[in-house]
């Protein structure tokens, strides 16, 4: 079974094993963390497979030809490379650079349904901040959205996207929509 394969079980079967009230929120717990954080790993072979790119530069994004109006059925983060991938169901269609939350501010790992959408919105809370292509995925502000990428985490928690990456992946999601956050452990960045 391979590494996404096993991953990707792991998520359903932790989707299956929530509460039905709790179905609709964020699984943070240790075990969604592991299945993102191999998620995100898995998702860098397949950029390597898809696109023949090791990285990318600040800003770049890759979306396959003749996936423009592929429908998009899981999202991985990857924290630790600062990178999103965009996949319909097991074919990685679309990979971005992002900007991600700091030290002080970080973005949440785990696994989250996007549970709102909106073309445009404003921050409530960081002195309305535009959020273009906002794709909202837990009830503290967390989302997805086109910003400003200077290289490196610097969003209150929020995962910045290039606008015109942030514009697609935002046609190609729906409400309920996988997103996958994960981030290395010591263990992991000593064997990479």
């Amino acid at each position: 079974m391979s590494r996404f394969t096993l991953a990707r079980a792991l998520g359903a079967a932790l989707l299956l094993a929530t509460p039905l009230a709790a179905a609709h929120s964020a699984i943070e717990t240790p075990a969604a963390k592991a299945a993102a954080a191999e998620a995100a790993e898995t998702a860098r072979d397949d950029m390597r497979a898809t696109f023949g790119k090791r990285f990318l530069e600040n800003g770049e994004y890759l979306w396959k030809k003749g996936k423009g109006g592929a429908e998009v059925t899981r999202v991985v983060i990857d924290l630790a490379d600062q990178l999103a991938f965009a996949y319909a169901d097991d074919e990685l269609i679309g990979v971005s650079t992002i900007s991600s939350g700091t030290d002080a501010n970080p973005t949440p790992t785990g696994i989250f349904p996007i549970l709102e959408k909106k073309r445009m919105h404003r921050s409530i809370k960081y002195d309305n901040a535009p959020m273009p292509f906002m794709q909202r995925l837990d009830q503290f502000g967390i989302a997805l959205h086109g910003g400003h990428l200077p290289g490196y985490p610097a969003s209150h928690g929020c995962v910045r996207l290039p606008p015109a990456f942030a514009a697609k992946l935002f046609a190609a999601t729906s409400v309920g929509t996988t997103v996958m956050i994960g981030a290395e452990d010591e263990e992991q960045l000593a064997t990479r």
